[in-house]
């Protein structure tokens, strides 16, 4: 407490830190599996790339924006520097978890494959991402059996379900 009086910033508990990294980083994979599906054979691999990399960071951005802004708010000061470098990469698997998607992405696109076979095998490793994810969120609770199986298939589930949603738009707006 003394450290907030005098100007610091409040200690954030790991646990709260790790869960933040987590959420962070299954945010990050339903966006990349988002917008690998939406963009999938409309636009060569390089756009791809690079406007799934440039959404994420816009998208980190705003939301530690936002995340500071209300700390700020609510603690009635400005938060420091290191503060912000700490939340900044607390949250940054938003954007590194995009990595493993694309590197399947340019990798199928280097052996031969089509734009729209190379982004549907980065959308496989973006929902495997998002049941790593799941289940490491799970673990981390301390869940077994029936609850990390549910907490894990609930991750997976969700990935599947914003791909099915942005198809049927795409299929019944367009």
């Amino acid at each position: 407490m003394a450290g907030i009086a005098a100007g610091g910033t409040r200690p954030k508990a790991p646990a709260r830190a790790q869960g933040r990294r987590r959420a962070a980083g299954i945010y990050g994979a339903i966006i990349t599996a988002a917008i690998l599906d939406t963009a999938s054979g409309r636009m060569p691999t390089s756009a791809l790339v690079t406007a799934v990399v440039v959404t994420l960071l816009v998208y980190w951005l705003a939301e530690e924006y936002a995340e500071l802004l209300g700390e700020q708010v609510e603690d009635g000061h400005l938060p420091t520097w290191a503060h912000v470098r700490g939340a900044l990469a607390a949250t940054w698997p938003m954007v590194s978890v995009s990595f493993a998607p694309l590197l399947a992405v340019v990798i199928a696109r280097l052996v031969g494959a089509s734009t729209l076979v190379a982004a549907n095998a980065g959308l496989v490793v973006a929902v495997v991402l998002l049941a790593a994810h799941g289940w490491t969120a799970g673990r981390a609770s301390k869940l077994r059996g029936r609850q990390l199986l549910l907490t894990t298939s609930l991750a997976i589930g969700l990935g599947l379900l914003m791909i099915a949603l942005k198809d049927l738009v795409l299929l019944n707006l367009h």
